[in-house]
């Protein structure tokens, strides 16, 4: 699917997608993708790619993000309260935080750069593609 496609799927809410992603053994292609102020609340966004994606003030409050990726993602007030980042890749992540990171679940295993330690020690890994 290309992510044109994958964006339109989004826009139909968590369940249209979640059922989707529960169907599909494919990894979600959102890179780049304009996602800015939306509500992906519930979301299963488990290893998407969202390299360089816009999630400006996106609301992600308890979505599933373990192993997406999210490098050179621009993160600008985006909130992540009770976010899965199990396994995440943060790499070059924009205007993330700490206080972002720390009301997420399984921070500490996500992928990231030494000034988002958030004093936890941070997971060696490379991030894929």
């Amino acid at each position: 699917m290309a992510a044109d496609e994958h964006v339109a799927l989004l826009a139909r809410g968590a369940a249209d997608w979640n059922a989707w992603r529960a169907k599909h053994d494919e990894v979600p292609d959102l890179s780049r993708a304009a996602l800015r102020g939306l509500d992906l609340s519930g979301f299963d966004l488990s290893r998407a790619d969202l390299r360089g994606a816009d999630l400006r003030g996106a609301k992600c409050c308890d979505a599933d993000l373990s192993a997406a990726h999210l490098e050179g993602a621009n993160l600008f007030k985006a909130v992540l309260d009770g976010a899965n980042l199990a396994g995440a890749f943060l790499y070059g992540g924009q205007f993330l935080n700490c206080a972002q990171l720390v009301v997420t679940r399984n921070w500490q295993s996500a992928f990231r750069d030494d000034a988002l330690g958030c004093g936890a020690k941070i997971p060696d890994g490379t991030p894929l593609g």
